[in-house]
């Protein structure tokens, strides 16, 4: 029963961060667009 908890949380967290990655390149690109943002903006 822990290993099955552990492996929902695991899957909770990785798609949490898909998301989170998801919204960050869609408000670079809008940033970009509007100009706020350089072109040639490069993320470390």
């Amino acid at each position: 029963m822990e290993f099955v908890e552990i492996n929902i949380w695991g899957m909770v967290g990785f798609v949490f961060g898909l998301i989170a990655i998801l919204r960050v390149q869609k408000l670079t690109s809008k940033l970009k667009e509007k100009g706020i943002l350089e072109e040639n903006y490069k993320e470390d």
